[in-house]
């Protein structure tokens, strides 16, 4: 079978894309399993006294081929699916919670994991060893190791379920996406909309073999119509498709896949000890249980509540005065705030996007790192791709070292799901004394070139560049010995800390005149601009915290309690954003069908870690402006203590060390204009 027989045969072994068809993943998969079953047998049947490196260091190194097939394959998923893919993911990601739990629940593999835990003060273990023994036992002992024998086969019969439920919500999500498109042949429906989406537009339903123009719910169509168009009738159309998500009552409906989750979350979580799902996940984070969550997100509240309120009703008073809107709607808040901001900073995106060219942005931002952390970033063409859009990169350092591989895929299509994500086909770790280098892989959904202009970003798109390249410098930057602690393995309410500081450069004059040069001009993006960027940096930043808090509480509200009497998806949903509502409700929307972070990710009790990491990279870039954004001796330390650490030690401990302090919350609320600087 290609995938294992070659091993990877390839440069830098990096996935061999092209070599690999999709009836060979099924047997790929059968024979890495078996492989790594074998590699367990291995460690239980060693007749030497169990001790770190012939356990828990083994058992950290093995599977590594089923690993690597794993990434491939769901990254896959992810950004180039199609229905036979989808139909594999949903015969394999069983097979792959068995053999998990064939691990966890191995008694022969559990005795000898405790033996060496029960020991550990006696061991002369480093601190990347004392969290690697932690992290393997508790794998056990909060997967079920502990548990009697039906309560066991109660939970790998939860585990199979729940891997079916959250690739069959995930596939939903992507079918409404992919179902919906909002085709008009009238120009003047298209009134207010930029020349370039227009294009862009046009050129979709050339390509689709139709005429005049279409608009779908892929980001670079959906937003700048909800922010530009005119007509308020079809922006309605789009914004309930968008919220309408499977929530149709159809086949792609996810209202009982939701119930299913949460209440199989529920029932894990008691069958393990724990109250609720949140009290099993929050055990493993910086915030360490719901309490501490709900009290951060109702503090936060209580400070940008009073903000969004108040700019809500100015927003509200704005469109009343230009257009007699009497009750702003979801469909009328991106349009009229974005006429309001051009009205306060005489700014919109329309301006800026000429600067934002995407290939400068890349240079821009992998000058950004250069200058930081002496990478240099080389494009190169001899590894394989899995779509032509995908950019390939070689990542050295300044000896000329290898960091990183590094992929790039920016253009939404129809097997990408939506959104921006980074992700790995091969972590970092050292091995035999080698020091093996990270495959690392960013994924967006920007606005493709057209004919007559090449793709332009709007400054969100910049920033959500910035972000994830953040979350790749986490994982290029990687410096452990054992993969499971490498690079964004690390504790989620921490993972956001690199990927949000970057961002902070998107409005340093310093850092955008590196990059933000005009695409037919070449002239530099000038002063004045760069200072009504900063000047409208927190413009209705009340609202868009409330915003995110609400999402939060949302999470919360599905998995920091019993949900087995929620029996409305909809009214439960209602109930949640109560304290949080600005804006009407839609009754044939719903935001939890299409939840995705929550319940086909990673994010299910951790949303709130987006606005926890905020506080962390607002008081770290703090420190960046005291003494420089390129301060050289400052982005050491953030490279010595948190990118290149992952998760070998407590974050709190690695941010302290970098810092010299914990982290003040009023760094943020300064910056976000919730009080005063």
């Amino acid at each position: 079978m290609s995938i294992l027989n070659s091993t990877f045969n390839t440069p830098y072994h990096t996935a061999p894309f092209s070599k690999i068809k999709n009836e060979d993943y099924l047997p790929a998969f059968l024979k890495a399993i078996e492989k790594a079953r074998a590699e367990i047998d291995a460690i239980t049947a060693n007749t030497e006294v169990p001790n770190f490196e012939n356990t828990i260091a083994a058992l950290d190194f093995s599977g590594e081929e089923l690993d690597r097939l794993s990434s491939l394959f769901f990254n896959l998923n992810s950004a180039e699916t199609n229905d036979q893919i989808q139909k594999i993911a949903q015969e394999v990601s069983p097979l792959l919670s068995e053999f998990g739990n064939d691990i966890t629940l191995n008694e022969d593999l559990f005795k000898r994991v405790k033996t060496i835990y029960k020991q550990k003060a006696s061991l002369d273990l480093t601190v990347e060893e004392q969290t690697l023994l932690d992290k393997k036992y508790k794998s056990f002992s909060r997967n079920g190791a502990n548990l009697s024998e039906d309560k066991k086969t109660r939970l790998r019969a939860i585990d199979k379920e729940l891997s079916k439920l959250k690739l069959k919500f995930g596939e939903n999500v992507l079918a409404e996406t992919n179902n919906f498109e909002m085709h008009l042949t009238n120009e003047a429906d298209l009134s207010g909309l930029p020349d370039g989406a227009k294009e862009a537009a046009q050129q979709l339903a050339e390509s689709k073999g139709k005429k005049g123009w279409l608009i779908t719910l892929d980001y670079p169509s959906y937003i700048p119509f909800m922010t530009y168009a005119d007509n308020r009738e079809l922006r309605k159309k789009l914004a309930i498709a968008a919220g309408a998500k499977a929530f149709k009552g159809n086949d792609l409906d996810n209202q009982d896949n939701v119930l299913q989750i949460v209440r199989l979350r529920h029932e894990r979580a008691n069958l393990l000890g724990y109250q609720t799902h949140a009290h099993f996940v929050l055990e493993e984070r910086m915030a360490k249980t719901p309490e501490t969550v709900e009290t951060f997100l109702n503090e936060l509240l209580d400070k940008a509540k009073p903000a969004a309120i108040h700019e809500f009703n100015n927003l509200q008073e704005f469109a009343k005065d230009l257009d007699g809107i009497d009750q702003l709607q979801k469909w009328d808040g991106s349009y009229y705030s974005e006429k309001l901001k051009q009205k306060l900073f005489s700014l919109d995106d329309e301006q800026l996007k000429p600067y934002f060219k995407l290939e400068n942005v890349i240079d821009g931002a992998f000058t950004i790192a250069e200058r930081l952390y002496d990478l240099k970033f080389e494009e190169i063409n001899n590894i394989d791709k899995y779509h032509d859009d995908v950019l390939t990169y070689k990542v050295t350092d300044t000896k000329g070292n290898l960091v990183s591989i590094f992929y790039a895929d920016f253009f939404p299509r129809a097997g990408k799901r939506n959104g921006a994500w980074m992700t790995v086909y091969k972590p970092q770790y050292i091995k035999h004394d080698v020091n093996d280098r990270p495959h690392i892989s960013i994924v967006c959904n920007f606005t493709k070139p057209t004919k007559s202009k090449p793709s332009l970003l709007t400054f969100n798109e910049v920033t959500t560049l910035f972000h994830e390249f953040g979350h790749a410098l986490h994982g290029m930057l990687a410096n452990t010995t054992y993969p499971s602690l490498s690079g964004t393995s690390v504790f989620w309410d921490f993972v956001e800390l690199p990927s949000q500081v970057l961002e902070n450069w998107c409005y340093e004059k310093e850092a955008l005149e590196l990059f933000a040069t005009h695409y037919n001009t070449g002239e530099m993006i000038p002063m004045e601009l760069i200072e009504k960027i900063k000047a409208s940096a927190t413009f209705h930043e009340g609202m868009q915290t409330l915003r995110q808090i609400s999402f939060g509480l949302l999470d919360m509200s599905w998995h920091g309690q019993d949900p087995s009497s929620i029996t409305s998806v909809k009214n439960h949903e209602k109930q949640a954003f109560e304290h949080t509502k600005l804006y009407p409700d839609v009754v044939e929307n719903c935001m939890s069908t299409a939840f995705s972070h929550i319940f086909q990710g990673g994010y299910s009790s951790g949303y709130y870690s987006y606005k926890w990491a905020e506080v962390l990279d607002a008081d770290a870039f703090e420190y960046f402006l005291e003494e420089g954004v390129f301060n050289k001796d400052v982005a050491k330390k953030f490279k010595d203590h948190v990118l290149s650490q992952g998760g070998i030690e407590d974050p709190m401990i690695l941010y302290k060390r970098f810092r010299g302090k914990e982290p003040q919350p009023d760094a943020l609320l300064k910056r976000a204009g919730l009080i005063a600087k």
